[in-house]
């Protein structure tokens, strides 16, 4: 396992861990945005939750790769989910916003597969 890999990985739980809380606490201007984008508030905990099980399998991940990987593809699949929901509301200004997340998780993920 790569110095870099483990690096980006905490760097990748980290971001990922800010944005689950995030949406755990209900900041203003996560409702704010959420509901321009269309996004029941209902989801607020449940889209938090996932994104929090995704840090945790990112973290158990560096000494068990398959749940590091798992949680990986897992949030990349959110993010991309988030900047599908973000372009379907028409906000474009805001597209690129996850962009910096999924790039961490994918940076982790393809390092994790890098390694021997």
């Amino acid at each position: 396992m790569s110095t870099a890999y483990v690096v980006f990985t905490l760097l990748a739980a980290a971001t990922s861990g800010y944005s689950a809380a995030n949406h755990l606490i209900r900041p203003r201007w996560i409702i704010d945005n959420l509901t321009s984008y269309g996004v029941p508030l209902t989801w607020l905990p449940a889209l938090g939750a996932l994104k929090g099980a995704g840090v945790l399998g990112l973290l158990i991940g560096i000494g068990w790769g398959p749940i590091g990987v798992a949680a990986s593809v897992g949030l990349i699949l959110y993010y991309a989910g988030a900047m599908l929901v973000i372009a379907r509301s028409g906000r474009w200004a805001h597209l690129p916003a996850p962009l910096p997340f999924l790039l961490l998780v994918a940076a982790s993920l393809a390092l994790r597969l890098a390694s021997p």
